[in-house]
């Protein structure tokens, strides 16, 4: 029987998405654990050939990329020579930055022979598509995602951010390498007199521009929610079929009670 492995890092993801599969093969990149998981399996980048082989040896056909991680430490006492041989191809696409590192990791695994399926794929109840979850868009609203979307593709671009704050136009606030826990956070500092009167403005998600939506969507919960009705917020907006939200339920009821709207775009 072929199974599916969760190449998982840390956060609340990987456990929603196992939860979507049958007999899945749980392994953690090392330092990085799941909430709610018991690791099958954990691995390091400087034994990736070993780790290939091993998720053959259990039957896996298919992964597929969940959680939080950062670019590890790479202890080079700890290579095989398999995995070294692959070290200057990995090293020149983390000089290119992230999704350049994204795409020659999908590669690897592709190349060893596993087919790689998002988020979308494995459990698409986590990607909504285009609608309105809850609360009212207003035309106001719709100009500012516009506006909101513009300045996300142009972050993403340069590989900076996935997200911003726009009100009446004017853009508040902008992600980057601190996150948008940090965006967020800091909006709360900026001057009532450079916020404009008579709308909250909204919060704006999106995958980067030609992003492989098979790893690494942006991701948002009831968490976000909560930020954003604390940063004094009308709602939040992201592209659908591109943002990931963890627990739905828990999101459209804190939007309810906070008075924001959910909308996918």
């Amino acid at each position: 029987m072929s199974r599916t492995a969760v190449i998982a890092g840390a956060g609340r993801l990987p456990a929603a998405v196992a939860q979507a599969l049958d007999a899945p093969l749980v392994c953690a990149l090392d330092g990085f654990t799941p909430e709610g998981l018991t690791p099958d399996m954990v691995f390091r980048v400087e034994r990736l050939v070993p780790f290939f082989h091993a998720l053959e040896d259990a039957g896996v056909t298919t992964v597929t990329f969940a959680g939080a991680v950062q670019r590890p430490r790479l202890d080079p006492a700890l290579f095989d020579a398999a995995t070294a041989a692959l070290v200057p191809r990995l090293m020149g696409a983390m000089a290119q930055g992230d999704d350049a590192t994204l795409r020659a990791v999908i590669l690897l695994f592709e190349e060893a022979g596993f087919a790689v399926q998002g988020t979308a794929q494995i459990a698409p109840d986590l990607v909504p598509g285009a609608g309105v979850l809850c609360g009212a868009v207003t035309a106001q609203d719709e100009a500012d995602a516009a506006r909101a979307e513009a300045i996300v593709a142009a972050l993403g671009a340069v590989d900076v951010g996935q997200g911003c704050v726009v009100a009446q136009g004017l853009c508040l606030a902008v992600e980057a390498l601190p996150g948008t826990d940090a965006m967020l956070s800091g909006l709360v500092a900026v001057p009532a007199a450079l916020r404009p009167l008579g709308t909250r403005g909204l919060f704006y998600k999106a995958s980067k521009p030609g992003q492989d939506l098979r790893v690494d969507l942006p991701v948002i919960g009831p968490g976000t929610v909560a930020r954003v009705a604390g940063a004094g917020l009308g709602g939040i907006a992201w592209q659908a079929g591109g943002v990931i939200c963890l627990d739905r339920d828990a999101m459209i009821t804190a939007a309810n009670d906070a008075g924001l709207f959910l909308w996918a775009r």
